[in-house]
């Protein structure tokens, strides 16, 4: 199993979204991919949770944090053999690991946690929560989304993460991220 979590070498640069549900990180990860015409890994957790919510009407339990996060880098892994340039993440294994924490007691599970602050990533791109909330059948905490997002800015910190607060409406979110992207493609 440990293999599973672990990152497929590639010379791609990789762009995370990241932090609390709600905060436009599938947007803006449409938009990256588009406006740079590559290829961008959606988030398997939104898949697989929706499933399980349709089937048995259960939101995300403990058991399902490996599943999740094994099918997350399996995507990964698949779109950084079919880029050479730019790949655009959704999500990342260390997202993963922040709602394990938060979640389930600060538990998080050993492999789980040495693959998330492993794999690399050359730039995280950290959502505000400066946008409404949109409720679905998966998103459960509209009143904590100050303590998510404090969770998210402070792994970056803590990890030693490359990363940019992106916020404002869609139009000055993909502009900020742009700006940053073609910086690291030029650095390249």
């Amino acid at each position: 199993m440990e293999k599973n979590l672990k990152q497929t070498p590639s010379n791609c640069l990789k762009v995370v979204l990241f932090g609390p549900e709600s905060s436009g990180k599938t947007t803006l990860s449409r938009e990256l991919a588009s406006y740079y015409n590559t290829h961008w890994v959606e988030e398997y957790a939104r898949e697989y949770l929706q499933n399980k919510w349709d089937q048995e009407k259960k939101i995300c339990e403990l058991k399902d944090i490996i599943p999740i996060a094994n099918g997350q880098i399996k995507l990964e892994n698949e779109f950084s053999k079919k880029t050479k340039n730019l790949l655009i993440c959704d999500t990342d294994l260390l997202e993963t690991k922040i709602y394990s924490e938060t979640y389930y007691n600060g538990f998080c599970d050993p492999l789980l946690n040495k693959y998330a602050l492993e794999n690399k990533y050359d730039l995280y791109l950290l959502t505000d929560i400066d946008i409404p909330w949109a409720p679905d059948d998966l998103r459960d905490r509209p009143n904590n989304r100050k303590e998510m997002f404090k969770a998210f800015d402070e792994a970056l910190i803590k990890y030693n993460r490359r990363y940019i607060l992106v916020s404002g409406n869609k139009k000055k979110r993909l502009k900020l991220a742009i700006n940053e992207i073609d910086k690291l493609i030029s650095n390249k």
